[in-house]
């Protein structure tokens, strides 16, 4: 394989992680406001004398949410570095190469 392809291959994926890690963090965002949202509304439920037992707490899906874009940003994280080490490694290649032709 020439080392332009893997070269830009090495972009490519770390254009993607990148990508997704930006997907991850919008998810994280949108998730934790509408935690944060649902909590207002039962403390607003509670002001207005509503019983402790009608408030509303953040339903499971939410935490799950996080959770689950957590889990993808780290993957993401080590797709962006895992394609970082492979633009390292073509670019070492690419350098040794044209050291060797002059």
């Amino acid at each position: 394989m020439p080392i332009g392809d893997v070269l830009n291959n090495g972009i490519e994926g770390f254009n993607r992680a990148t990508q997704g890690i930006e997907r991850a963090s919008a998810e994280i965002n949108r998730a934790t406001i509408e935690t944060q949202d649902e909590g207002q509304q039962a403390q607003q439920r509670q002001l207005q004398g509503a019983r402790p037992e009608e408030s509303v707490t953040a339903p499971v899906s939410q935490s799950a949410k996080i959770d689950e874009a957590l889990v993808n940003l780290k993957v993401e994280e080590f797709n962006a570095k895992a394609n970082v080490q492979t633009i390292r490694t073509a670019d070492e290649a690419l350098g040794t190469l044209i050291d060797i032709k002059v």
